[in-house]
């Protein structure tokens, strides 16, 4: 493996080369897509002071499978995104460490779709209601700016649908792959008399790599959006997602790991482990222009029905008191205003920005035991009712100021999230109480155009991060009820870096630091049921890059670069070990490459070469269980086009893990059966094949 990582690091000085080396006149500069995400407004990334990349549609669909948003997020410094092949707990996304920690979902990074959130209040999210088929562009924010977006924003992850434009075009295309993978997808898009509208359809069904993970996924999606008059605009958006039944194979210990990737534990199959979604969610985008100044509305409400059987074993306190089957029903809703005024009077360009987010969700959540009698993974008795509401209510303001070659960012948040518990299972006592964390999260962005070309920027903000509702639930020892006592972690971030264009070359270079008081950690976590608490201190520095060149007309290439260093940065005491002070985060790899080379000799084919490298990750806090060994794959695909009078087919072929390396692909942190490790796919194959019939 260290062979592999000493070629594959051999791509970093090489890429640059090859990137200064290219010809300006050969191509037009094409790397500086414009973002909203920081600004608040369309804004070049190249003249934004602090880390931020959009993605485009092209680099989310071309030769990628539409299904898990990892397939587009691993080309951003920073990010660490792990597909677990388990669609019953989502990917695990990390931003410079924040969100490592999270056992299912998302957490520490704020998800927003069509600004719609995908994450709760609390701070928990899921990136599975990303509908890539339909994306527009994503956006990606690190770093202090992302404060600015509340608390459990250690980074920000936005993504665009696109609005329905052109003449009217129906679609339909179909997916097949290695353990059984199958996707069908229909489409309609186009504008007709002012109104453009996009419908998007999709099932997805697998049989999954690993012993009983076999999935099926069904996506809905409608876009309706029209401009009532010359100053307006209007977007009305629905989406759904459904899984029934899908079947979660739990995490594996290393000897199982070892002896057999696709394995599962035993009492996954007892007590047949698996999760069902029901999620359906409406929104508005509305937009006025008042001369130069503009206003925005957002609002929001859907709902969200989740059951899921867990392998807590029969006859454990945690079963006995809470249980192995977590059912809610939950209802959100929120809304967001924002004022945007420019200051005419004011030397250069200054941008003032008020507003007000206001996001709400109410779980009405049931435990029941997984078993009855001797039958396992059914439900059972009664064991935990309650109405768990979380709530934000955030005013912010935010200026931005452009003054000849200096470009200056601030603003400052008020974060409120408000977590009540009603305890209607009384038979253990009430556990009903409630608890509200709030701060001021102030941010300071500043940057300088040497030339042109060079731009260098400074960052630094504040943020905090509440416990989820997850993690409030369990008092540590054998005390019923919620753990209140815990405390938001707090964060200092600072961050200094360039932009360069050279020829047709985007570089991006940023060191920063975060440093951090009451991190969140696992205290104890025994029979399936983990409490939690505050460690002390912990320290974070690194360092990113990032490189895009178009080298010529058919060549271009990407590459993404992290080394984060992050540590206990005090000792503290985690059940019966100590932790010592220097010893690494768990779910942090120290180090991640993700490179890409493209070829696009016609414009009706493209192709293009993959590879990742990531270093060993560290399982729990001790640092003593096995760490997950680094690995490198390398990643095959092309894509083929036809157009043909009114129709256009199209043709995806895809080879994943073409050296066929056998490798842990992400790690459930802290597990407290052990089960730490979950496998990755050996060398898979996806073909699929597509129409569209334009009117």
């Amino acid at each position: 493996m260290k062979k592999t990582h000493a070629r594959f690091s051999l791509l970093l000085p090489g890429l640059l080369a090859l990137s200064t080396t290219a010809q300006g006149e050969d191509s037009p500069l094409i790397l500086d897509p414009s973002v909203v995400t920081g600004s608040r407004s369309a804004s070049p990334t190249f003249d934004l002071p602090y880390s931020v990349d959009g993605i485009s549609r092209e680099q989310i669909s071309d030769g990628q499978l539409g299904i898990n948003a990892s397939e587009a997020l691993s080309r951003v410094p920073g990010l660490v995104v792990q597909n677990r092949q388990n669609y019953a707990q989502d990917l695990q996304i990390s931003s410079r460490g924040f969100g490592a920690r999270s056992a299912f979902g998302v957490r520490g990074i704020k998800l927003i779709a069509d600004g719609i959130p995908a994450s709760t209040p609390d701070g928990q999210g899921q990136a599975a209601t990303f509908n890539l088929d339909t994306a527009e562009r994503i956006e990606v924010l690190r770093g202090p700016a992302a404060t600015l977006y509340g608390s459990n924003a250690g980074g920000v992850i936005q993504m665009f649908s696109r609005d329905g434009e052109g003449p009217p075009r129906i679609g339909a295309e179909t997916l097949v792959g290695s353990d059984g993978l199958n996707k069908n997808h229909l489409s309609a898009e186009g504008a007709a008399n002012g109104a453009g509208f996009v419908l998007d359809a999709s099932r997805m069904d697998t049989n999954g790599y690993r012993d009983h993970s076999s999935a099926r996924r069904d996506q809905t999606f409608a876009k309706l959006n029209v401009e009532p008059d010359d100053d307006s605009k209007l977007a009305l958006i629905y989406s759904s997602l459904e899984q029934n039944g899908t079947q979660d194979p739990l995490g594996q210990t290393w000897a199982a790991y070892k002896a057999d990737p696709r394995s599962v534990s035993a009492n996954a199959l007892n007590y047949n482990t698996r999760k069902s979604i029901d999620h359906q969610q409406l929104g508005m985008n509305y937009e006025r222009y008042f001369g130069g100044a503009t206003l925005q509305v957002n609002a929001y409400t859907g709902r969200r029905s989740v059951i899921q059987y867990l392998s807590i074993p029969k006859g454990t306190p945690a079963n006995e008191r809470g249980g192995g089957v977590v059912q809610f029903d939950r209802k959100f809703y929120g809304g967001s205003v924002r004022w945007m005024q420019p200051i005419e009077s004011a030397p250069g360009e200054l941008m003032i920005i008020t507003g007000l987010d206001f996001d709400q969700s109410e779980d009405s959540r049931h435990g029941y035991q997984n078993y009855s009698g001797n039958a396992l993974g059914v439900k059972g008795q009664l064991r935990r009712d309650e109405i768990d509401t979380a709530r934000s209510l955030d005013p912010y303001i935010q200026a931005n100021w452009a003054l000849d070659r200096w470009t200056l960012q601030a603003g400052v948040r008020h974060s409120t999230m408000q977590m009540d518990v009603d305890d209607q299972f009384l038979s253990n006592g009430d556990a009903s109480g409630n608890k509200t964390y709030q701060k001021n999260t102030p941010s300071m962005s500043v940057m300088y155009a040497f030339t042109p070309d060079l731009h260098g920027y400074i960052s630094a903000g504040k943020g905090f991060e509440t416990p989820t509702q997850a993690e409030l639930a369990y008092a540590p020892g054998t005390t019923e009820g919620f753990n209140f006592g815990l405390k938001p972690s707090e964060s200092t971030q600072y961050e200094m870096g360039v932009k360069a264009q050279l020829n047709n070359t985007r570089i991006n270079a940023a060191v920063f630091q975060i440093t951090t008081e009451d991190e969140l950690v696992v205290q104890q976590s025994i029979g399936g049921r983990t409490s939690y608490q505050n460690a002390g201190r912990t320290l974070r520095r690194g360092f990113e890059l990032g490189v895009e060149s178009q080298l010529s007309e058919h060549w271009s290439t990407s590459l993404a670069y992290t080394r984060l260093h992050a540590t206990y940065d005090s000792d503290f005491a985690s059940g019966a070990n100590t932790i010592d002070k220097g010893n690494y985060l768990p779910g942090v790899p120290q180090t991640t490459l993700f490179a890409e080379l493209n070829w696009k000799p016609r414009d009706w084919v493209s192709t293009a070469i993959e590879g990742l490298y990531r270093s060993k990750v560290y399982v729990e806090d001790t640092n003593q269980q096995h760490a997950a060994p680094a690995y490198s794959v390398f990643n095959w695909r092309a894509r083929f086009e036809q157009k043909v009078e009114h129709w256009t087919f199209h043709q995806t072929l895809r080879l994943d893990n073409l050296l066929d390396r056998q490798y842990v692909g992400s790690v459930i942190v802290g597990d407290g059966n052990g089960r730490y490790y979950e496998a990755a796919p050996g060398r898979s194959w996806y073909a699929g094949a597509g129409a569209q019939y334009q009117f």
